[in-house]
This record gives C-alpha cells, sequence and structure tokens, in this order.
C-alpha cells in the first residue's frame, strides 16, 4: 500500500473496519440464532485463512504447540464469541458490547501474576473506573438484560484467558497460521451447539448472508492485514490510540445504522470506561530497539503477545 495512502486512509479505515464487527455481528443475530451466525463465520473465515497461510508459506505448528493453539483457540474465538454473540442475542447494545469488550487490556492486568508483572494501585482504580463506565452504559438501556451482561462477562474472560493462555504456550506462534487453526478448531464447536439447540431458522436469508461476507472478509481478514501493515511501518504507539476511540464510533455507527439508543448515560460510560481503560492497561517498557507499545490498546497489547485481535 502506497504510505500517502495509509497515513491519509488507513486510520479512519481501521476504526470503521474494527468498529463495524459489533454492527455486523447484532445484523446477523437478528437474522438468525447467534450459534448459526458464528459457525458460518468460523466455517467460511477458517477456509480462507488456511488458504492464505498455505499460499503465503505460514509455518504450521505441530505436536503440543498444536494442541495449545487449538485451546487458545476455543477461548479466544468460541468463548469470547460465543458470549458476545449470545449477549447481542439477549437484546445488549453494541456499544456496550464494545465497551466491556475494550476493558480486556485490564482483565489481563488483572491477570499480571500469571503473566508476571505487577498490577499498581492506579491500574486497580482504572480496572473499577472501567467497570463503572460499564455500568452505567448498562443502566441506560432501555431492557437492562442481567444474562446479556452475565454473557458480555463470559466473553471477555474468554478473550483474557486465551490471551494469557497463548502468551504462555505459544509466544512464537505464525500467525496466520495461528488464527487458521483458531478458527478450524471454533467451527466445529460451533456447529455442534447449533445441532444441540435445534434452530436453523434463518428469518431474514439477506442480511444473514450479507453480515456474513461483512464479518468475514472485512474484520477477520481485512481489519487484520491493515492492522498489520501500519504495524510493519508505524511506530505501535502511533497504531494504538486508535482504538481507544473505538467503543464510541461503535456506539454512534450502531445509533445511525441499527437505531440502537445513543443516550447521555452511555455516552457518560464511554468516556468513564474510556479513563478506566487508559488507567489499567499494562505498562511494561519495551525492549530496546522495540517498538513502545502504550498502556489501553486492546489490539496492541494483544499483538505483542502473540495474539491475533479479536476481530
Amino acid at each position: 500500500m502506497n504510505n500517502r495512502l495509509l497515513e491519509v486512509a488507513g486510520p479512519p479505515a481501521l476504526i470503521f473496519m474494527w468498529s463495524s464487527a459489533f454492527i455486523a455481528g447484532v445484523i446477523g443475530v437478528g437474522a438468525a440464532p447467534p450459534m448459526l451466525v458464528l459457525f458460518g463465520r468460523f466455517a467460511i473465515a477458517g477456509v480462507l485463512l488456511i488458504a492464505l497461510a498455505l499460499v503465503t508459506g505460514a509455518t504450521w505448528p505441530r505436536g503440543r504447540v498444536l494442541a495449545h493453539t487449538m485451546v487458545a483457540g476455543l477461548l479466544m474465538q468460541m468463548v469470547q464469541f460465543g458470549g458476545f454473540y449470545s449477549a447481542m442475542g439477549e437484546h445488549v447494545t453494541a456499544a456496550v458490547i464494545s465497551l466491556v469488550q475494550g476493558l480486556s487490556p485490564v482483565l489481563i492486568a488483572v491477570f499480571a501474576g500469571v503473566l508476571g508483572e505487577r498490577v499498581s494501585g492506579v491500574q486497580w482504580l482504572g480496572f473499577g473506573i472501567g467497570g463503572l463506565g460499564v455500568g452505567l452504559a448498562v443502566l441506560d438501556q432501555s431492557s437492562f438484560s442481567p444474562t446479556g451482561l452475565l454473557l458480555c462477562v463470559v466473553g471477555l474472560l474468554g478473550l483474557g484467558l486465551g490471551t494469557v493462555y497463548q502468551k504462555h504456550f505459544t509466544p512464537k506462534i505464525d500467525p496466520r497460521a495461528g488464527t487458521a487453526v483458531h478458527m478450524a478448531v471454533a467451527a466445529p464447536f460451533a456447529g455442534l451447539m447449533v445441532l444441540a439447540g435445534g434452530d436453523f431458522h434463518v428469518s431474514d436469508p439477506g442480511r444473514f448472508t450479507g453480515s456474513l461476507i461483512w464479518m468475514v472478509l472485512v474484520n477477520s481478514m481485512g481489519a487484520f492485514l491493515l492492522l498489520n501493515t501500519m504495524l510493519q511501518r508505524w511506530d505501535a504507539t502511533r497504531v494504538s490510540r486508535m482504538f481507544f476511540v473505538i467503543p464510541a464510533v461503535t456506539a454512534v455507527m450502531a445509533w445511525l445504522v441499527i437505531d440502537q439508543p445513543l443516550h447521555p448515560l452511555t455516552i457518560a460510560g464511554l468516556a468513564i470506561g474510556l479513563a478506566g481503560t487508559v488507567l489499567a492497561a499494562p505498562r511494561n517498557p519495551a525492549p530496546p530497539g522495540a517498538p513502545r507499545t502504550p498502556a489501553g490498546s486492546p489490539v496492541i497489547d494483544l499483538h505483542r503477545r502473540g495474539v491475533r485481535p479479536a476481530y
């Protein structure tokens, strides 16, 4: 990609693609059962990513590393998205789900003992502030769903635990092959859950198909390729700053595209959640010669740990 084009169009394109994942998910779940949407996403993305990994000569994991990669994939894909998509089925808004997912670096800071890091008082304060922001955004919803909020927590735990697991057991895996394995192992589990639920009804085939195409091509592949291009050419600090605005952009997109309400409490919750995420994110110094990674980026923190971003 031309450097000038990347400078001008790259940041808004990445923010748009990342935020749109939540909108596409809500549209898909509105047209079909959450597990059916997940199965379609994992199966199609898995086939395309396997092909991409083969064409580009990715190094595939084997033996024990492959087993660990499969466990990480189940946590980061099946548990995370199973929780978040099921929460969408409970009518939790895209803004709230985006804000909860944005707290992933905070959760990783809570697991700092496993990661060999120290949690400072400021980080604990940030964790509390971030939780308060989520609470405000949830309270602003017209129909509060305790089940939906619990499912959001399940999704966040899947992302956080998957990140910790992958950092410890597969830190050097090729991201192309690793992501392909993640999708390939998650798809059968989603398929089994579809069979167990017995619900195959698609109320709107057009919206279902359109959301799947968008999630696979734009979210699972396009955003990932653009992100890696930026990380290759720019300092990680510059890239990470973009992700602070994603919950707010998601909220505005949800209001404009799918008519989800954007009330003052939601806006306040997004602002407070952002402040908490910035305070609570890990502040490890980068190794000599490595780009400095700031606190707060859900994507850069994952990337530094050898994990492909969630969307």
